[in-house]
C-alpha cells in the first residue's frame, strides 16, 4: 500500500508517485487526496459540498466556482456519484452535484494499490493453439463492448474511454504480432483469409464466436449490439447496418444467419448466430474427422419422396390479397413471446413454435407454391415439398403405406437435421376430396382407407403443414375441420396484373417506341402465365439482330397461351 500512503501523506501532491497517472491539475489532485483520506478512515462517501467548503473559502461562495473540478474528476473516472447511481456527471448540471456524494472509483483504488494503470501484457510469444488465440480475441471483443457501453453512459466500471481505447490498441497490436510469430496455422485466421473478411466483419464473427463458446444466448447476438461494436458514431451505425442486412457477404456466403422474433411492440428483432458448418470447422479444428451436423438438403438427396425447396423471396415480396396477408401475419405472430404467453395461459398452446395446418386453394399459377416458399423464408425455416400425385400405386395396400411413409420420413428427416421444416403437400386434391360411399369397390375402399390414414396423420401433425389444391368445392368436411386456415388464391385483377407485368418485364431490355404495359393488362392471365409469356417472348426476341420487344411479340405469346390447355401447369409465384 506504499502508493496509497505516499499519496495521502504527501504535502505536495504533484510529487506523489501516482500524480502523473491522474492526468489532472494539482487542485483536482488535492480533492482526490481528501477523498482518499476520508476513505481510509472509514468514510466511504463524502459530500461534494463538504469537500469543496473544506478546501475553498465559503465566503462569497468561491467554492461554487470549483464545481468544475469535481465534474472533471467524475469525467476522468476517479470519482463516482453515489446519489445518482448510474447517472453520469455530464447528465446532471454542476449545481446538482452539490447535493450529491462521491466515492473513490474502482480505477482510483486500483491505481493507489498498484501505482499504475498501465497495461502490463505478458511477453509476446507465438500462440501454442487456437484457443490461446481466441482468448485474446475474446478479450478484444469485451473491450469493444465496454467502450460502446461507456459511450452510451451505462458503463459498469469507471475507466475512461481513453484508457479503454489505449488498452484496445495495445491488445490489437499484441494479437497481430503473436500471429506473425506463430508458424502453425490458426484456424480462425485461415478462415478470415479464405473468406477475405474485412476488420468489421471479423469483429462481428468473433463476437458471435464468443457467444458460441460461452454457450449462451447473450447480448452479442442482437443486431444493435453487434453494430455498436464496429461503429464510432451515429453515422457509422447507420452505414454499418448493411453488414447485417440480407445480401451482406456474411449472410450470403452462409457464414452467419439470423432468426427473426416479433416483440411485444409489434417490431421484429434479429438474433444472429454462426452457421453450424462454420462452428464445427472452428471448434473441431484439431480433429482429423470433421464433425458436422447432417444438413437437411443433403439428407433429402438420399431419398425419393421429398424435394428440398430453397426460397428466394419473403412474404413481403409476393403480391397478396390484404386478407390473405393478414391471415399469414397472424400465423407468423405465433412466435411472439407475448402472443405465446397468452395462448399458453388460455390453454390453447403448451409449447413454443408455430402450429398451423393451412390449405392454399385456387387456379394454377396464382402463387400458392410461391407463397408457401416465401412464408418459409420469412420464418427462417426450410421447406420440404411432396407431390401428392406420386402416392398412387398400382399395388393394393401400397398407397396406404406410402401415406404413413410421407409423415414418418418427414419426422425422421427433421430429427436427423435438428430442424423444423414446413411440409408442403402439392396437388393434394385426391386426399382432400369427399370419401366414396356405397360402391364397395376395392378401389374405393383403398381410397377411403388412404384418406383415413391421411386424416389421422394431419390430426397428429406438429408444426406447419401447407396443402395446395386447385379446387376446394368437394373437400371432405372431416378434412376441412382439421385445417386452421383455408386461403383462396384468386386470379389477379387488372390492377394486380399491371403490377405483375411491371415486376416481371426485363428492366434492361429495349422496347419499341410507344410500348405501354397497360396494353397487356386487359388479358386475364395468372402470375404463372405472365411469367411464362415473358420468358417465351424473350427467347423469341433474343435471336434477332435487333433485340427489341414489341407489343405484337407479347400479344402473339398471349394468344398461344390462352389457346392452350396449360391450366394444370405448376404454380409459380410472383415477385414484388
Amino acid at each position: 500500500m506504499k502508493h496509497l500512503i505516499d499519496f495521502i501523506e504527501t504535502k505536495d501532491v504533484s510529487k506523489a508517485s501516482i500524480f502523473e497517472h491522474l492526468k489532472c491539475t494539482e487542485e483536482e489532485a488535492l480533492l482526490v487526496q481528501y477523498l482518499c483520506k476520508r476513505y481510509v478512515s472509514g468514510l466511504e462517501e463524502v459530500s461534494v459540498l463538504e469537500m469543496l467548503q473544506e478546501h475553498f473559502s465559503a465566503n462569497g461562495y468561491v467554492y461554487l466556482e470549483k464545481l468544475d473540478l469535481v465534474k472533471n474528476l467524475l469525467d476522468l473516472g476517479w470519482m463516482i456519484q453515489v446519489s445518482f447511481g448510474q447517472m453520469k456527471a455530464h447528465e446532471s448540471s454542476k449545481l446538482e452535484l452539490l447535493s450529491t456524494s462521491v466515492t473513490p472509483s474502482i480505477s482510483l483504488l486500483r491505481l493507489l494499490e498498484e501505482g499504475s494503470l498501465e497495461i502490463l501484457l505478458p511477453e509476446i510469444k507465438p500462440y501454442t493453439d487456437h484457443l490461446e488465440y481466441l482468448q485474446d480475441q475474446f478479450d478484444m471483443v469485451a473491450l469493444l463492448h465496454n467502450i460502446a457501453t461507456f459511450k452510451q453512459g451505462f458503463a459498469d466500471n469507471s475507466l475512461s474511454i481513453g484508457r479503454l481505447k489505449n488498452k484496445l490498441s495495445l491488445l490489437t497490436t499484441r494479437i497481430e504480432e503473436r500471429v506473425k510469430m506463430t508458424e502453425a496455422p490458426i484456424v480462425v485466421e485461415e478462415f478470415f483469409k479464405e473468406k477475405e473478411l474485412d476488420e468489421k466483419e471479423k469483429r462481428i464473427f468473433l463476437a458471435l464466436l464468443k457467444e458460441e463458446y460461452s454457450g449462451g444466448e447473450g447480448h452479442f447476438r442482437e443486431m444493435n449490439t453487434l453494430i455498436e461494436l464496429i461503429s464510432f458514431d451515429e453515422y457509422d451505425k447507420i452505414k454499418n447496418r448493411s453488414l447485417l442486412e440480407d445480401g451482406a457477404r456474411l449472410i450470403s456466403e452462409e457464414i452467419i444467419d439470423y432468426e427473426e422474433i416479433l416483440n411485444m411492440f409489434g417490431g421484429v428483432s434479429r438474433s444472429f448466430y454462426l452457421q453450424e458448418e462454420v462452428m464445427q470447422r472452428i471448434i473441431h479444428s484439431s480433429k482429423t474427422k470433421k464433425v458436422t451436423k447432417l444438413k437437411l438438403d443433403a439428407l433429402v438427396k438420399d431419398q425419393e419422396i421429398f424435394e428440398y425447396l430453397k426460397p428466394t423471396t419473403t412474404i413481403d415480396d409476393v403480391v397478396l390479397h390484404p386478407k390473405t396477408r393478414e391471415t399469414l401475419d397472424n400465423v407468423i405472430k405465433q412466435v411472439d413471446k407475448e402472443v405465446f404467453r397468452k395462448l399458453k395461459e388460455w390453454g390453447i398452446k403448451d409449447k413454443k413454435g408455430i402450429d398451423a395446418r393451412i390449405i392454399f386453394y385456387g387456379a394454377a399459377g396464382t402463387g400458392k407454391t410461391m407463397t408457401a416458399m416465401s412464408l418459409a423464408k420469412t420464418l427462417k425455416k426450410p421447406i420440404l415439398s411432396f407431390d401428392c400425385s406420386k402416392i398412387l400405386s398400382m399395388y393394393v395396400g401400397e398407397s396406404e403405406k406410402n401415406v404413413r411413409k410421407i409423415f414418418d420420413d418427414f419426422k425422421e428427416l427433421s430429427i436427423k437435421a435438428k430442424v423444423e421444416p414446413i411440409l408442403l403437400l402439392n396437388e393434394a386434391d385426391q386426399f382432400l376430396s369427399a370419401r366414396s360411399e356405397g360402391t364397395g369397390s376395392s378401389a374405393d375402399k383403398m381410397h377411403n382407407q388412404m384418406q383415413n390414414i391421411f386424416l389421422e396423420q394431419i390430426e397428429k401433425f406438429e408444426g406447419i403443414l401447407i396443402a395446395t389444391t386447385n379446387l376446394l368445392g368437394n373437400i371432405d368436411k372431416a378434412f376441412s375441420r382439421r385445417f386452421n386456415h383455408k386461403i383462396e388464391f384468386k386470379k389477379p385483377g387488372k390492377r394486380q396484373r399491371l403490377m405483375l407485368w411491371q415486376f416481371m418485364l426485363p428492366e434492361n431490355a429495349d422496347y419499341e417506341e410507344g410500348f405501354t404495359i397497360e396494353d397487356l393488362t386487359g388479358h386475364e392471365l395468372t402470375g404463372g402465365q405472365i411469367n411464362l409469356i415473358i420468358k417465351n417472348t424473350a427467347y423469341k426476341v433474343a435471336v434477332r439482330d435487333e433485340s427489341v420487344f414489341s407489343l405484337q411479340d407479347f400479344l402473339e405469346e398471349i394468344e398461344k397461351e390462352l389457346g392452350s390447355s396449360f391450366d394444370g401447369s405448376k404454380s409459380m409465384g410472383f415477385k414484388v
